[in-house]
This record gives structure tokens, C-alpha cells and sequence, in this order.
């Protein structure tokens, strides 16, 4: 007797992921409400302040987006003055995002709702499971699933 073995739509991971990170992604943002920054915001910030000044398509490619809707998450920072946009330092034709000084207080005020986030996020999955997790999306980004498509 023979047994389907197409995959079923219900089981299509890809859905899977981006559920999961869209469920996570408002989440999160409930907690950095209160300092008007959403998930992406405080990422983005929080990479500026670790790494220093960025090109845009550095950025891009670290936060795994394309350069387009970084561009488009850019604008409101830029606007509020929490980033500033500079001609390239070693390629004059490139442009670097710096964090400002307001961007860098703005960010150490959202940082106590993502750490409570942090802190319920691990309380509801366990120490254990969130850094597996952790681990097990750091190793999807990290494959070359790009390449095989």
C-alpha cells in the first residue's frame, strides 16, 4: 500500500519559524513599549553599541535583512536623532550608521523591559530549552540554505 510522502503544508517549517518569530517579535515589543523602540529598534541599536560604526550593508547582513527594509528601520532612529548617518570612513562612497549619544541612553532605558522579556521568555521555556533554541537558530542562520536554493 503505498503511503504519501509529499510534505504537508501544516508541517512547512518556514511557516513554523515565522510564527514563532512574529509571536516572540510582539512580545518582546510589549516590554520596550514604554521606551518607544520596537524589537528591531533595540537590535539594532544594541549591534551599533557592541560593534561601533557600521555600514549599512554590514548591518544588514549581521541582522540577516536585506538592505531595503533596513533602510526603512533606519528612518524613524535617524529621525530621533538615536543614529546618525556618515559618509564611510574607508570607502568614502559608503555610508556608516553611528550611534548617538541619545540613541545609547535611549537604548540603556529599554534594556530592563528586554531583560524582563528575557527573564519570562526563559521562565515559560526554561534555562535549558531557550538556549537550545538559541543554539539550534544560530546554527539555521549560520547553514547554507541560501545557497542550496
Amino acid at each position: 500500500m503505498p503511503t504519501d510522502t509529499r510534505p504537508r503544508a501544516e508541517d512547512c517549517n518556514c511557516l513554523a519559524v515565522r510564527q514563532a518569530a512574529r509571536h516572540v517579535t510582539q512580545f518582546y515589543d510589549r516590554f520596550l513599549a514604554p521606551t518607544g523602540l520596537r524589537t528591531t529598534q533595540f537590535s539594532m541599536l544594541s549591534k551599533l553599541k557592541r560593534l561601533g560604526p557600521m555600514t549599512i550593508n554590514a548591518l544588514a547582513a549581521d541582522l540577516v535583512t536585506d538592505r531595503t527594509t533596513l533602510g526603512r528601520n533606519i528612518q524613524p532612529l535617524e529621525r530621533d536623532g538615536l543614529i546618525v548617518i556618515k559618509q564611510g570612513r574607508s570607502d568614502r562612497r559608503s555610508r556608516e550608521l553611528h550611534l548617538t549619544e541619545a540613541g545609547a541612553a535611549r537604548l540603556r532605558s529599554a534594556v530592563k523591559g528586554w531583560a524582563e522579556a528575557q527573564t519570562r521568555f526563559e521562565a515559560a521555556f526554561g534555562d535549558k530549552r531557550a538556549a537550545e533554541l538559541r543554539g539550534l537558530l544560530r546554527a539555521v542562520v549560520a547553514s547554507d540554505l541560501g545557497a542550496a536554493a
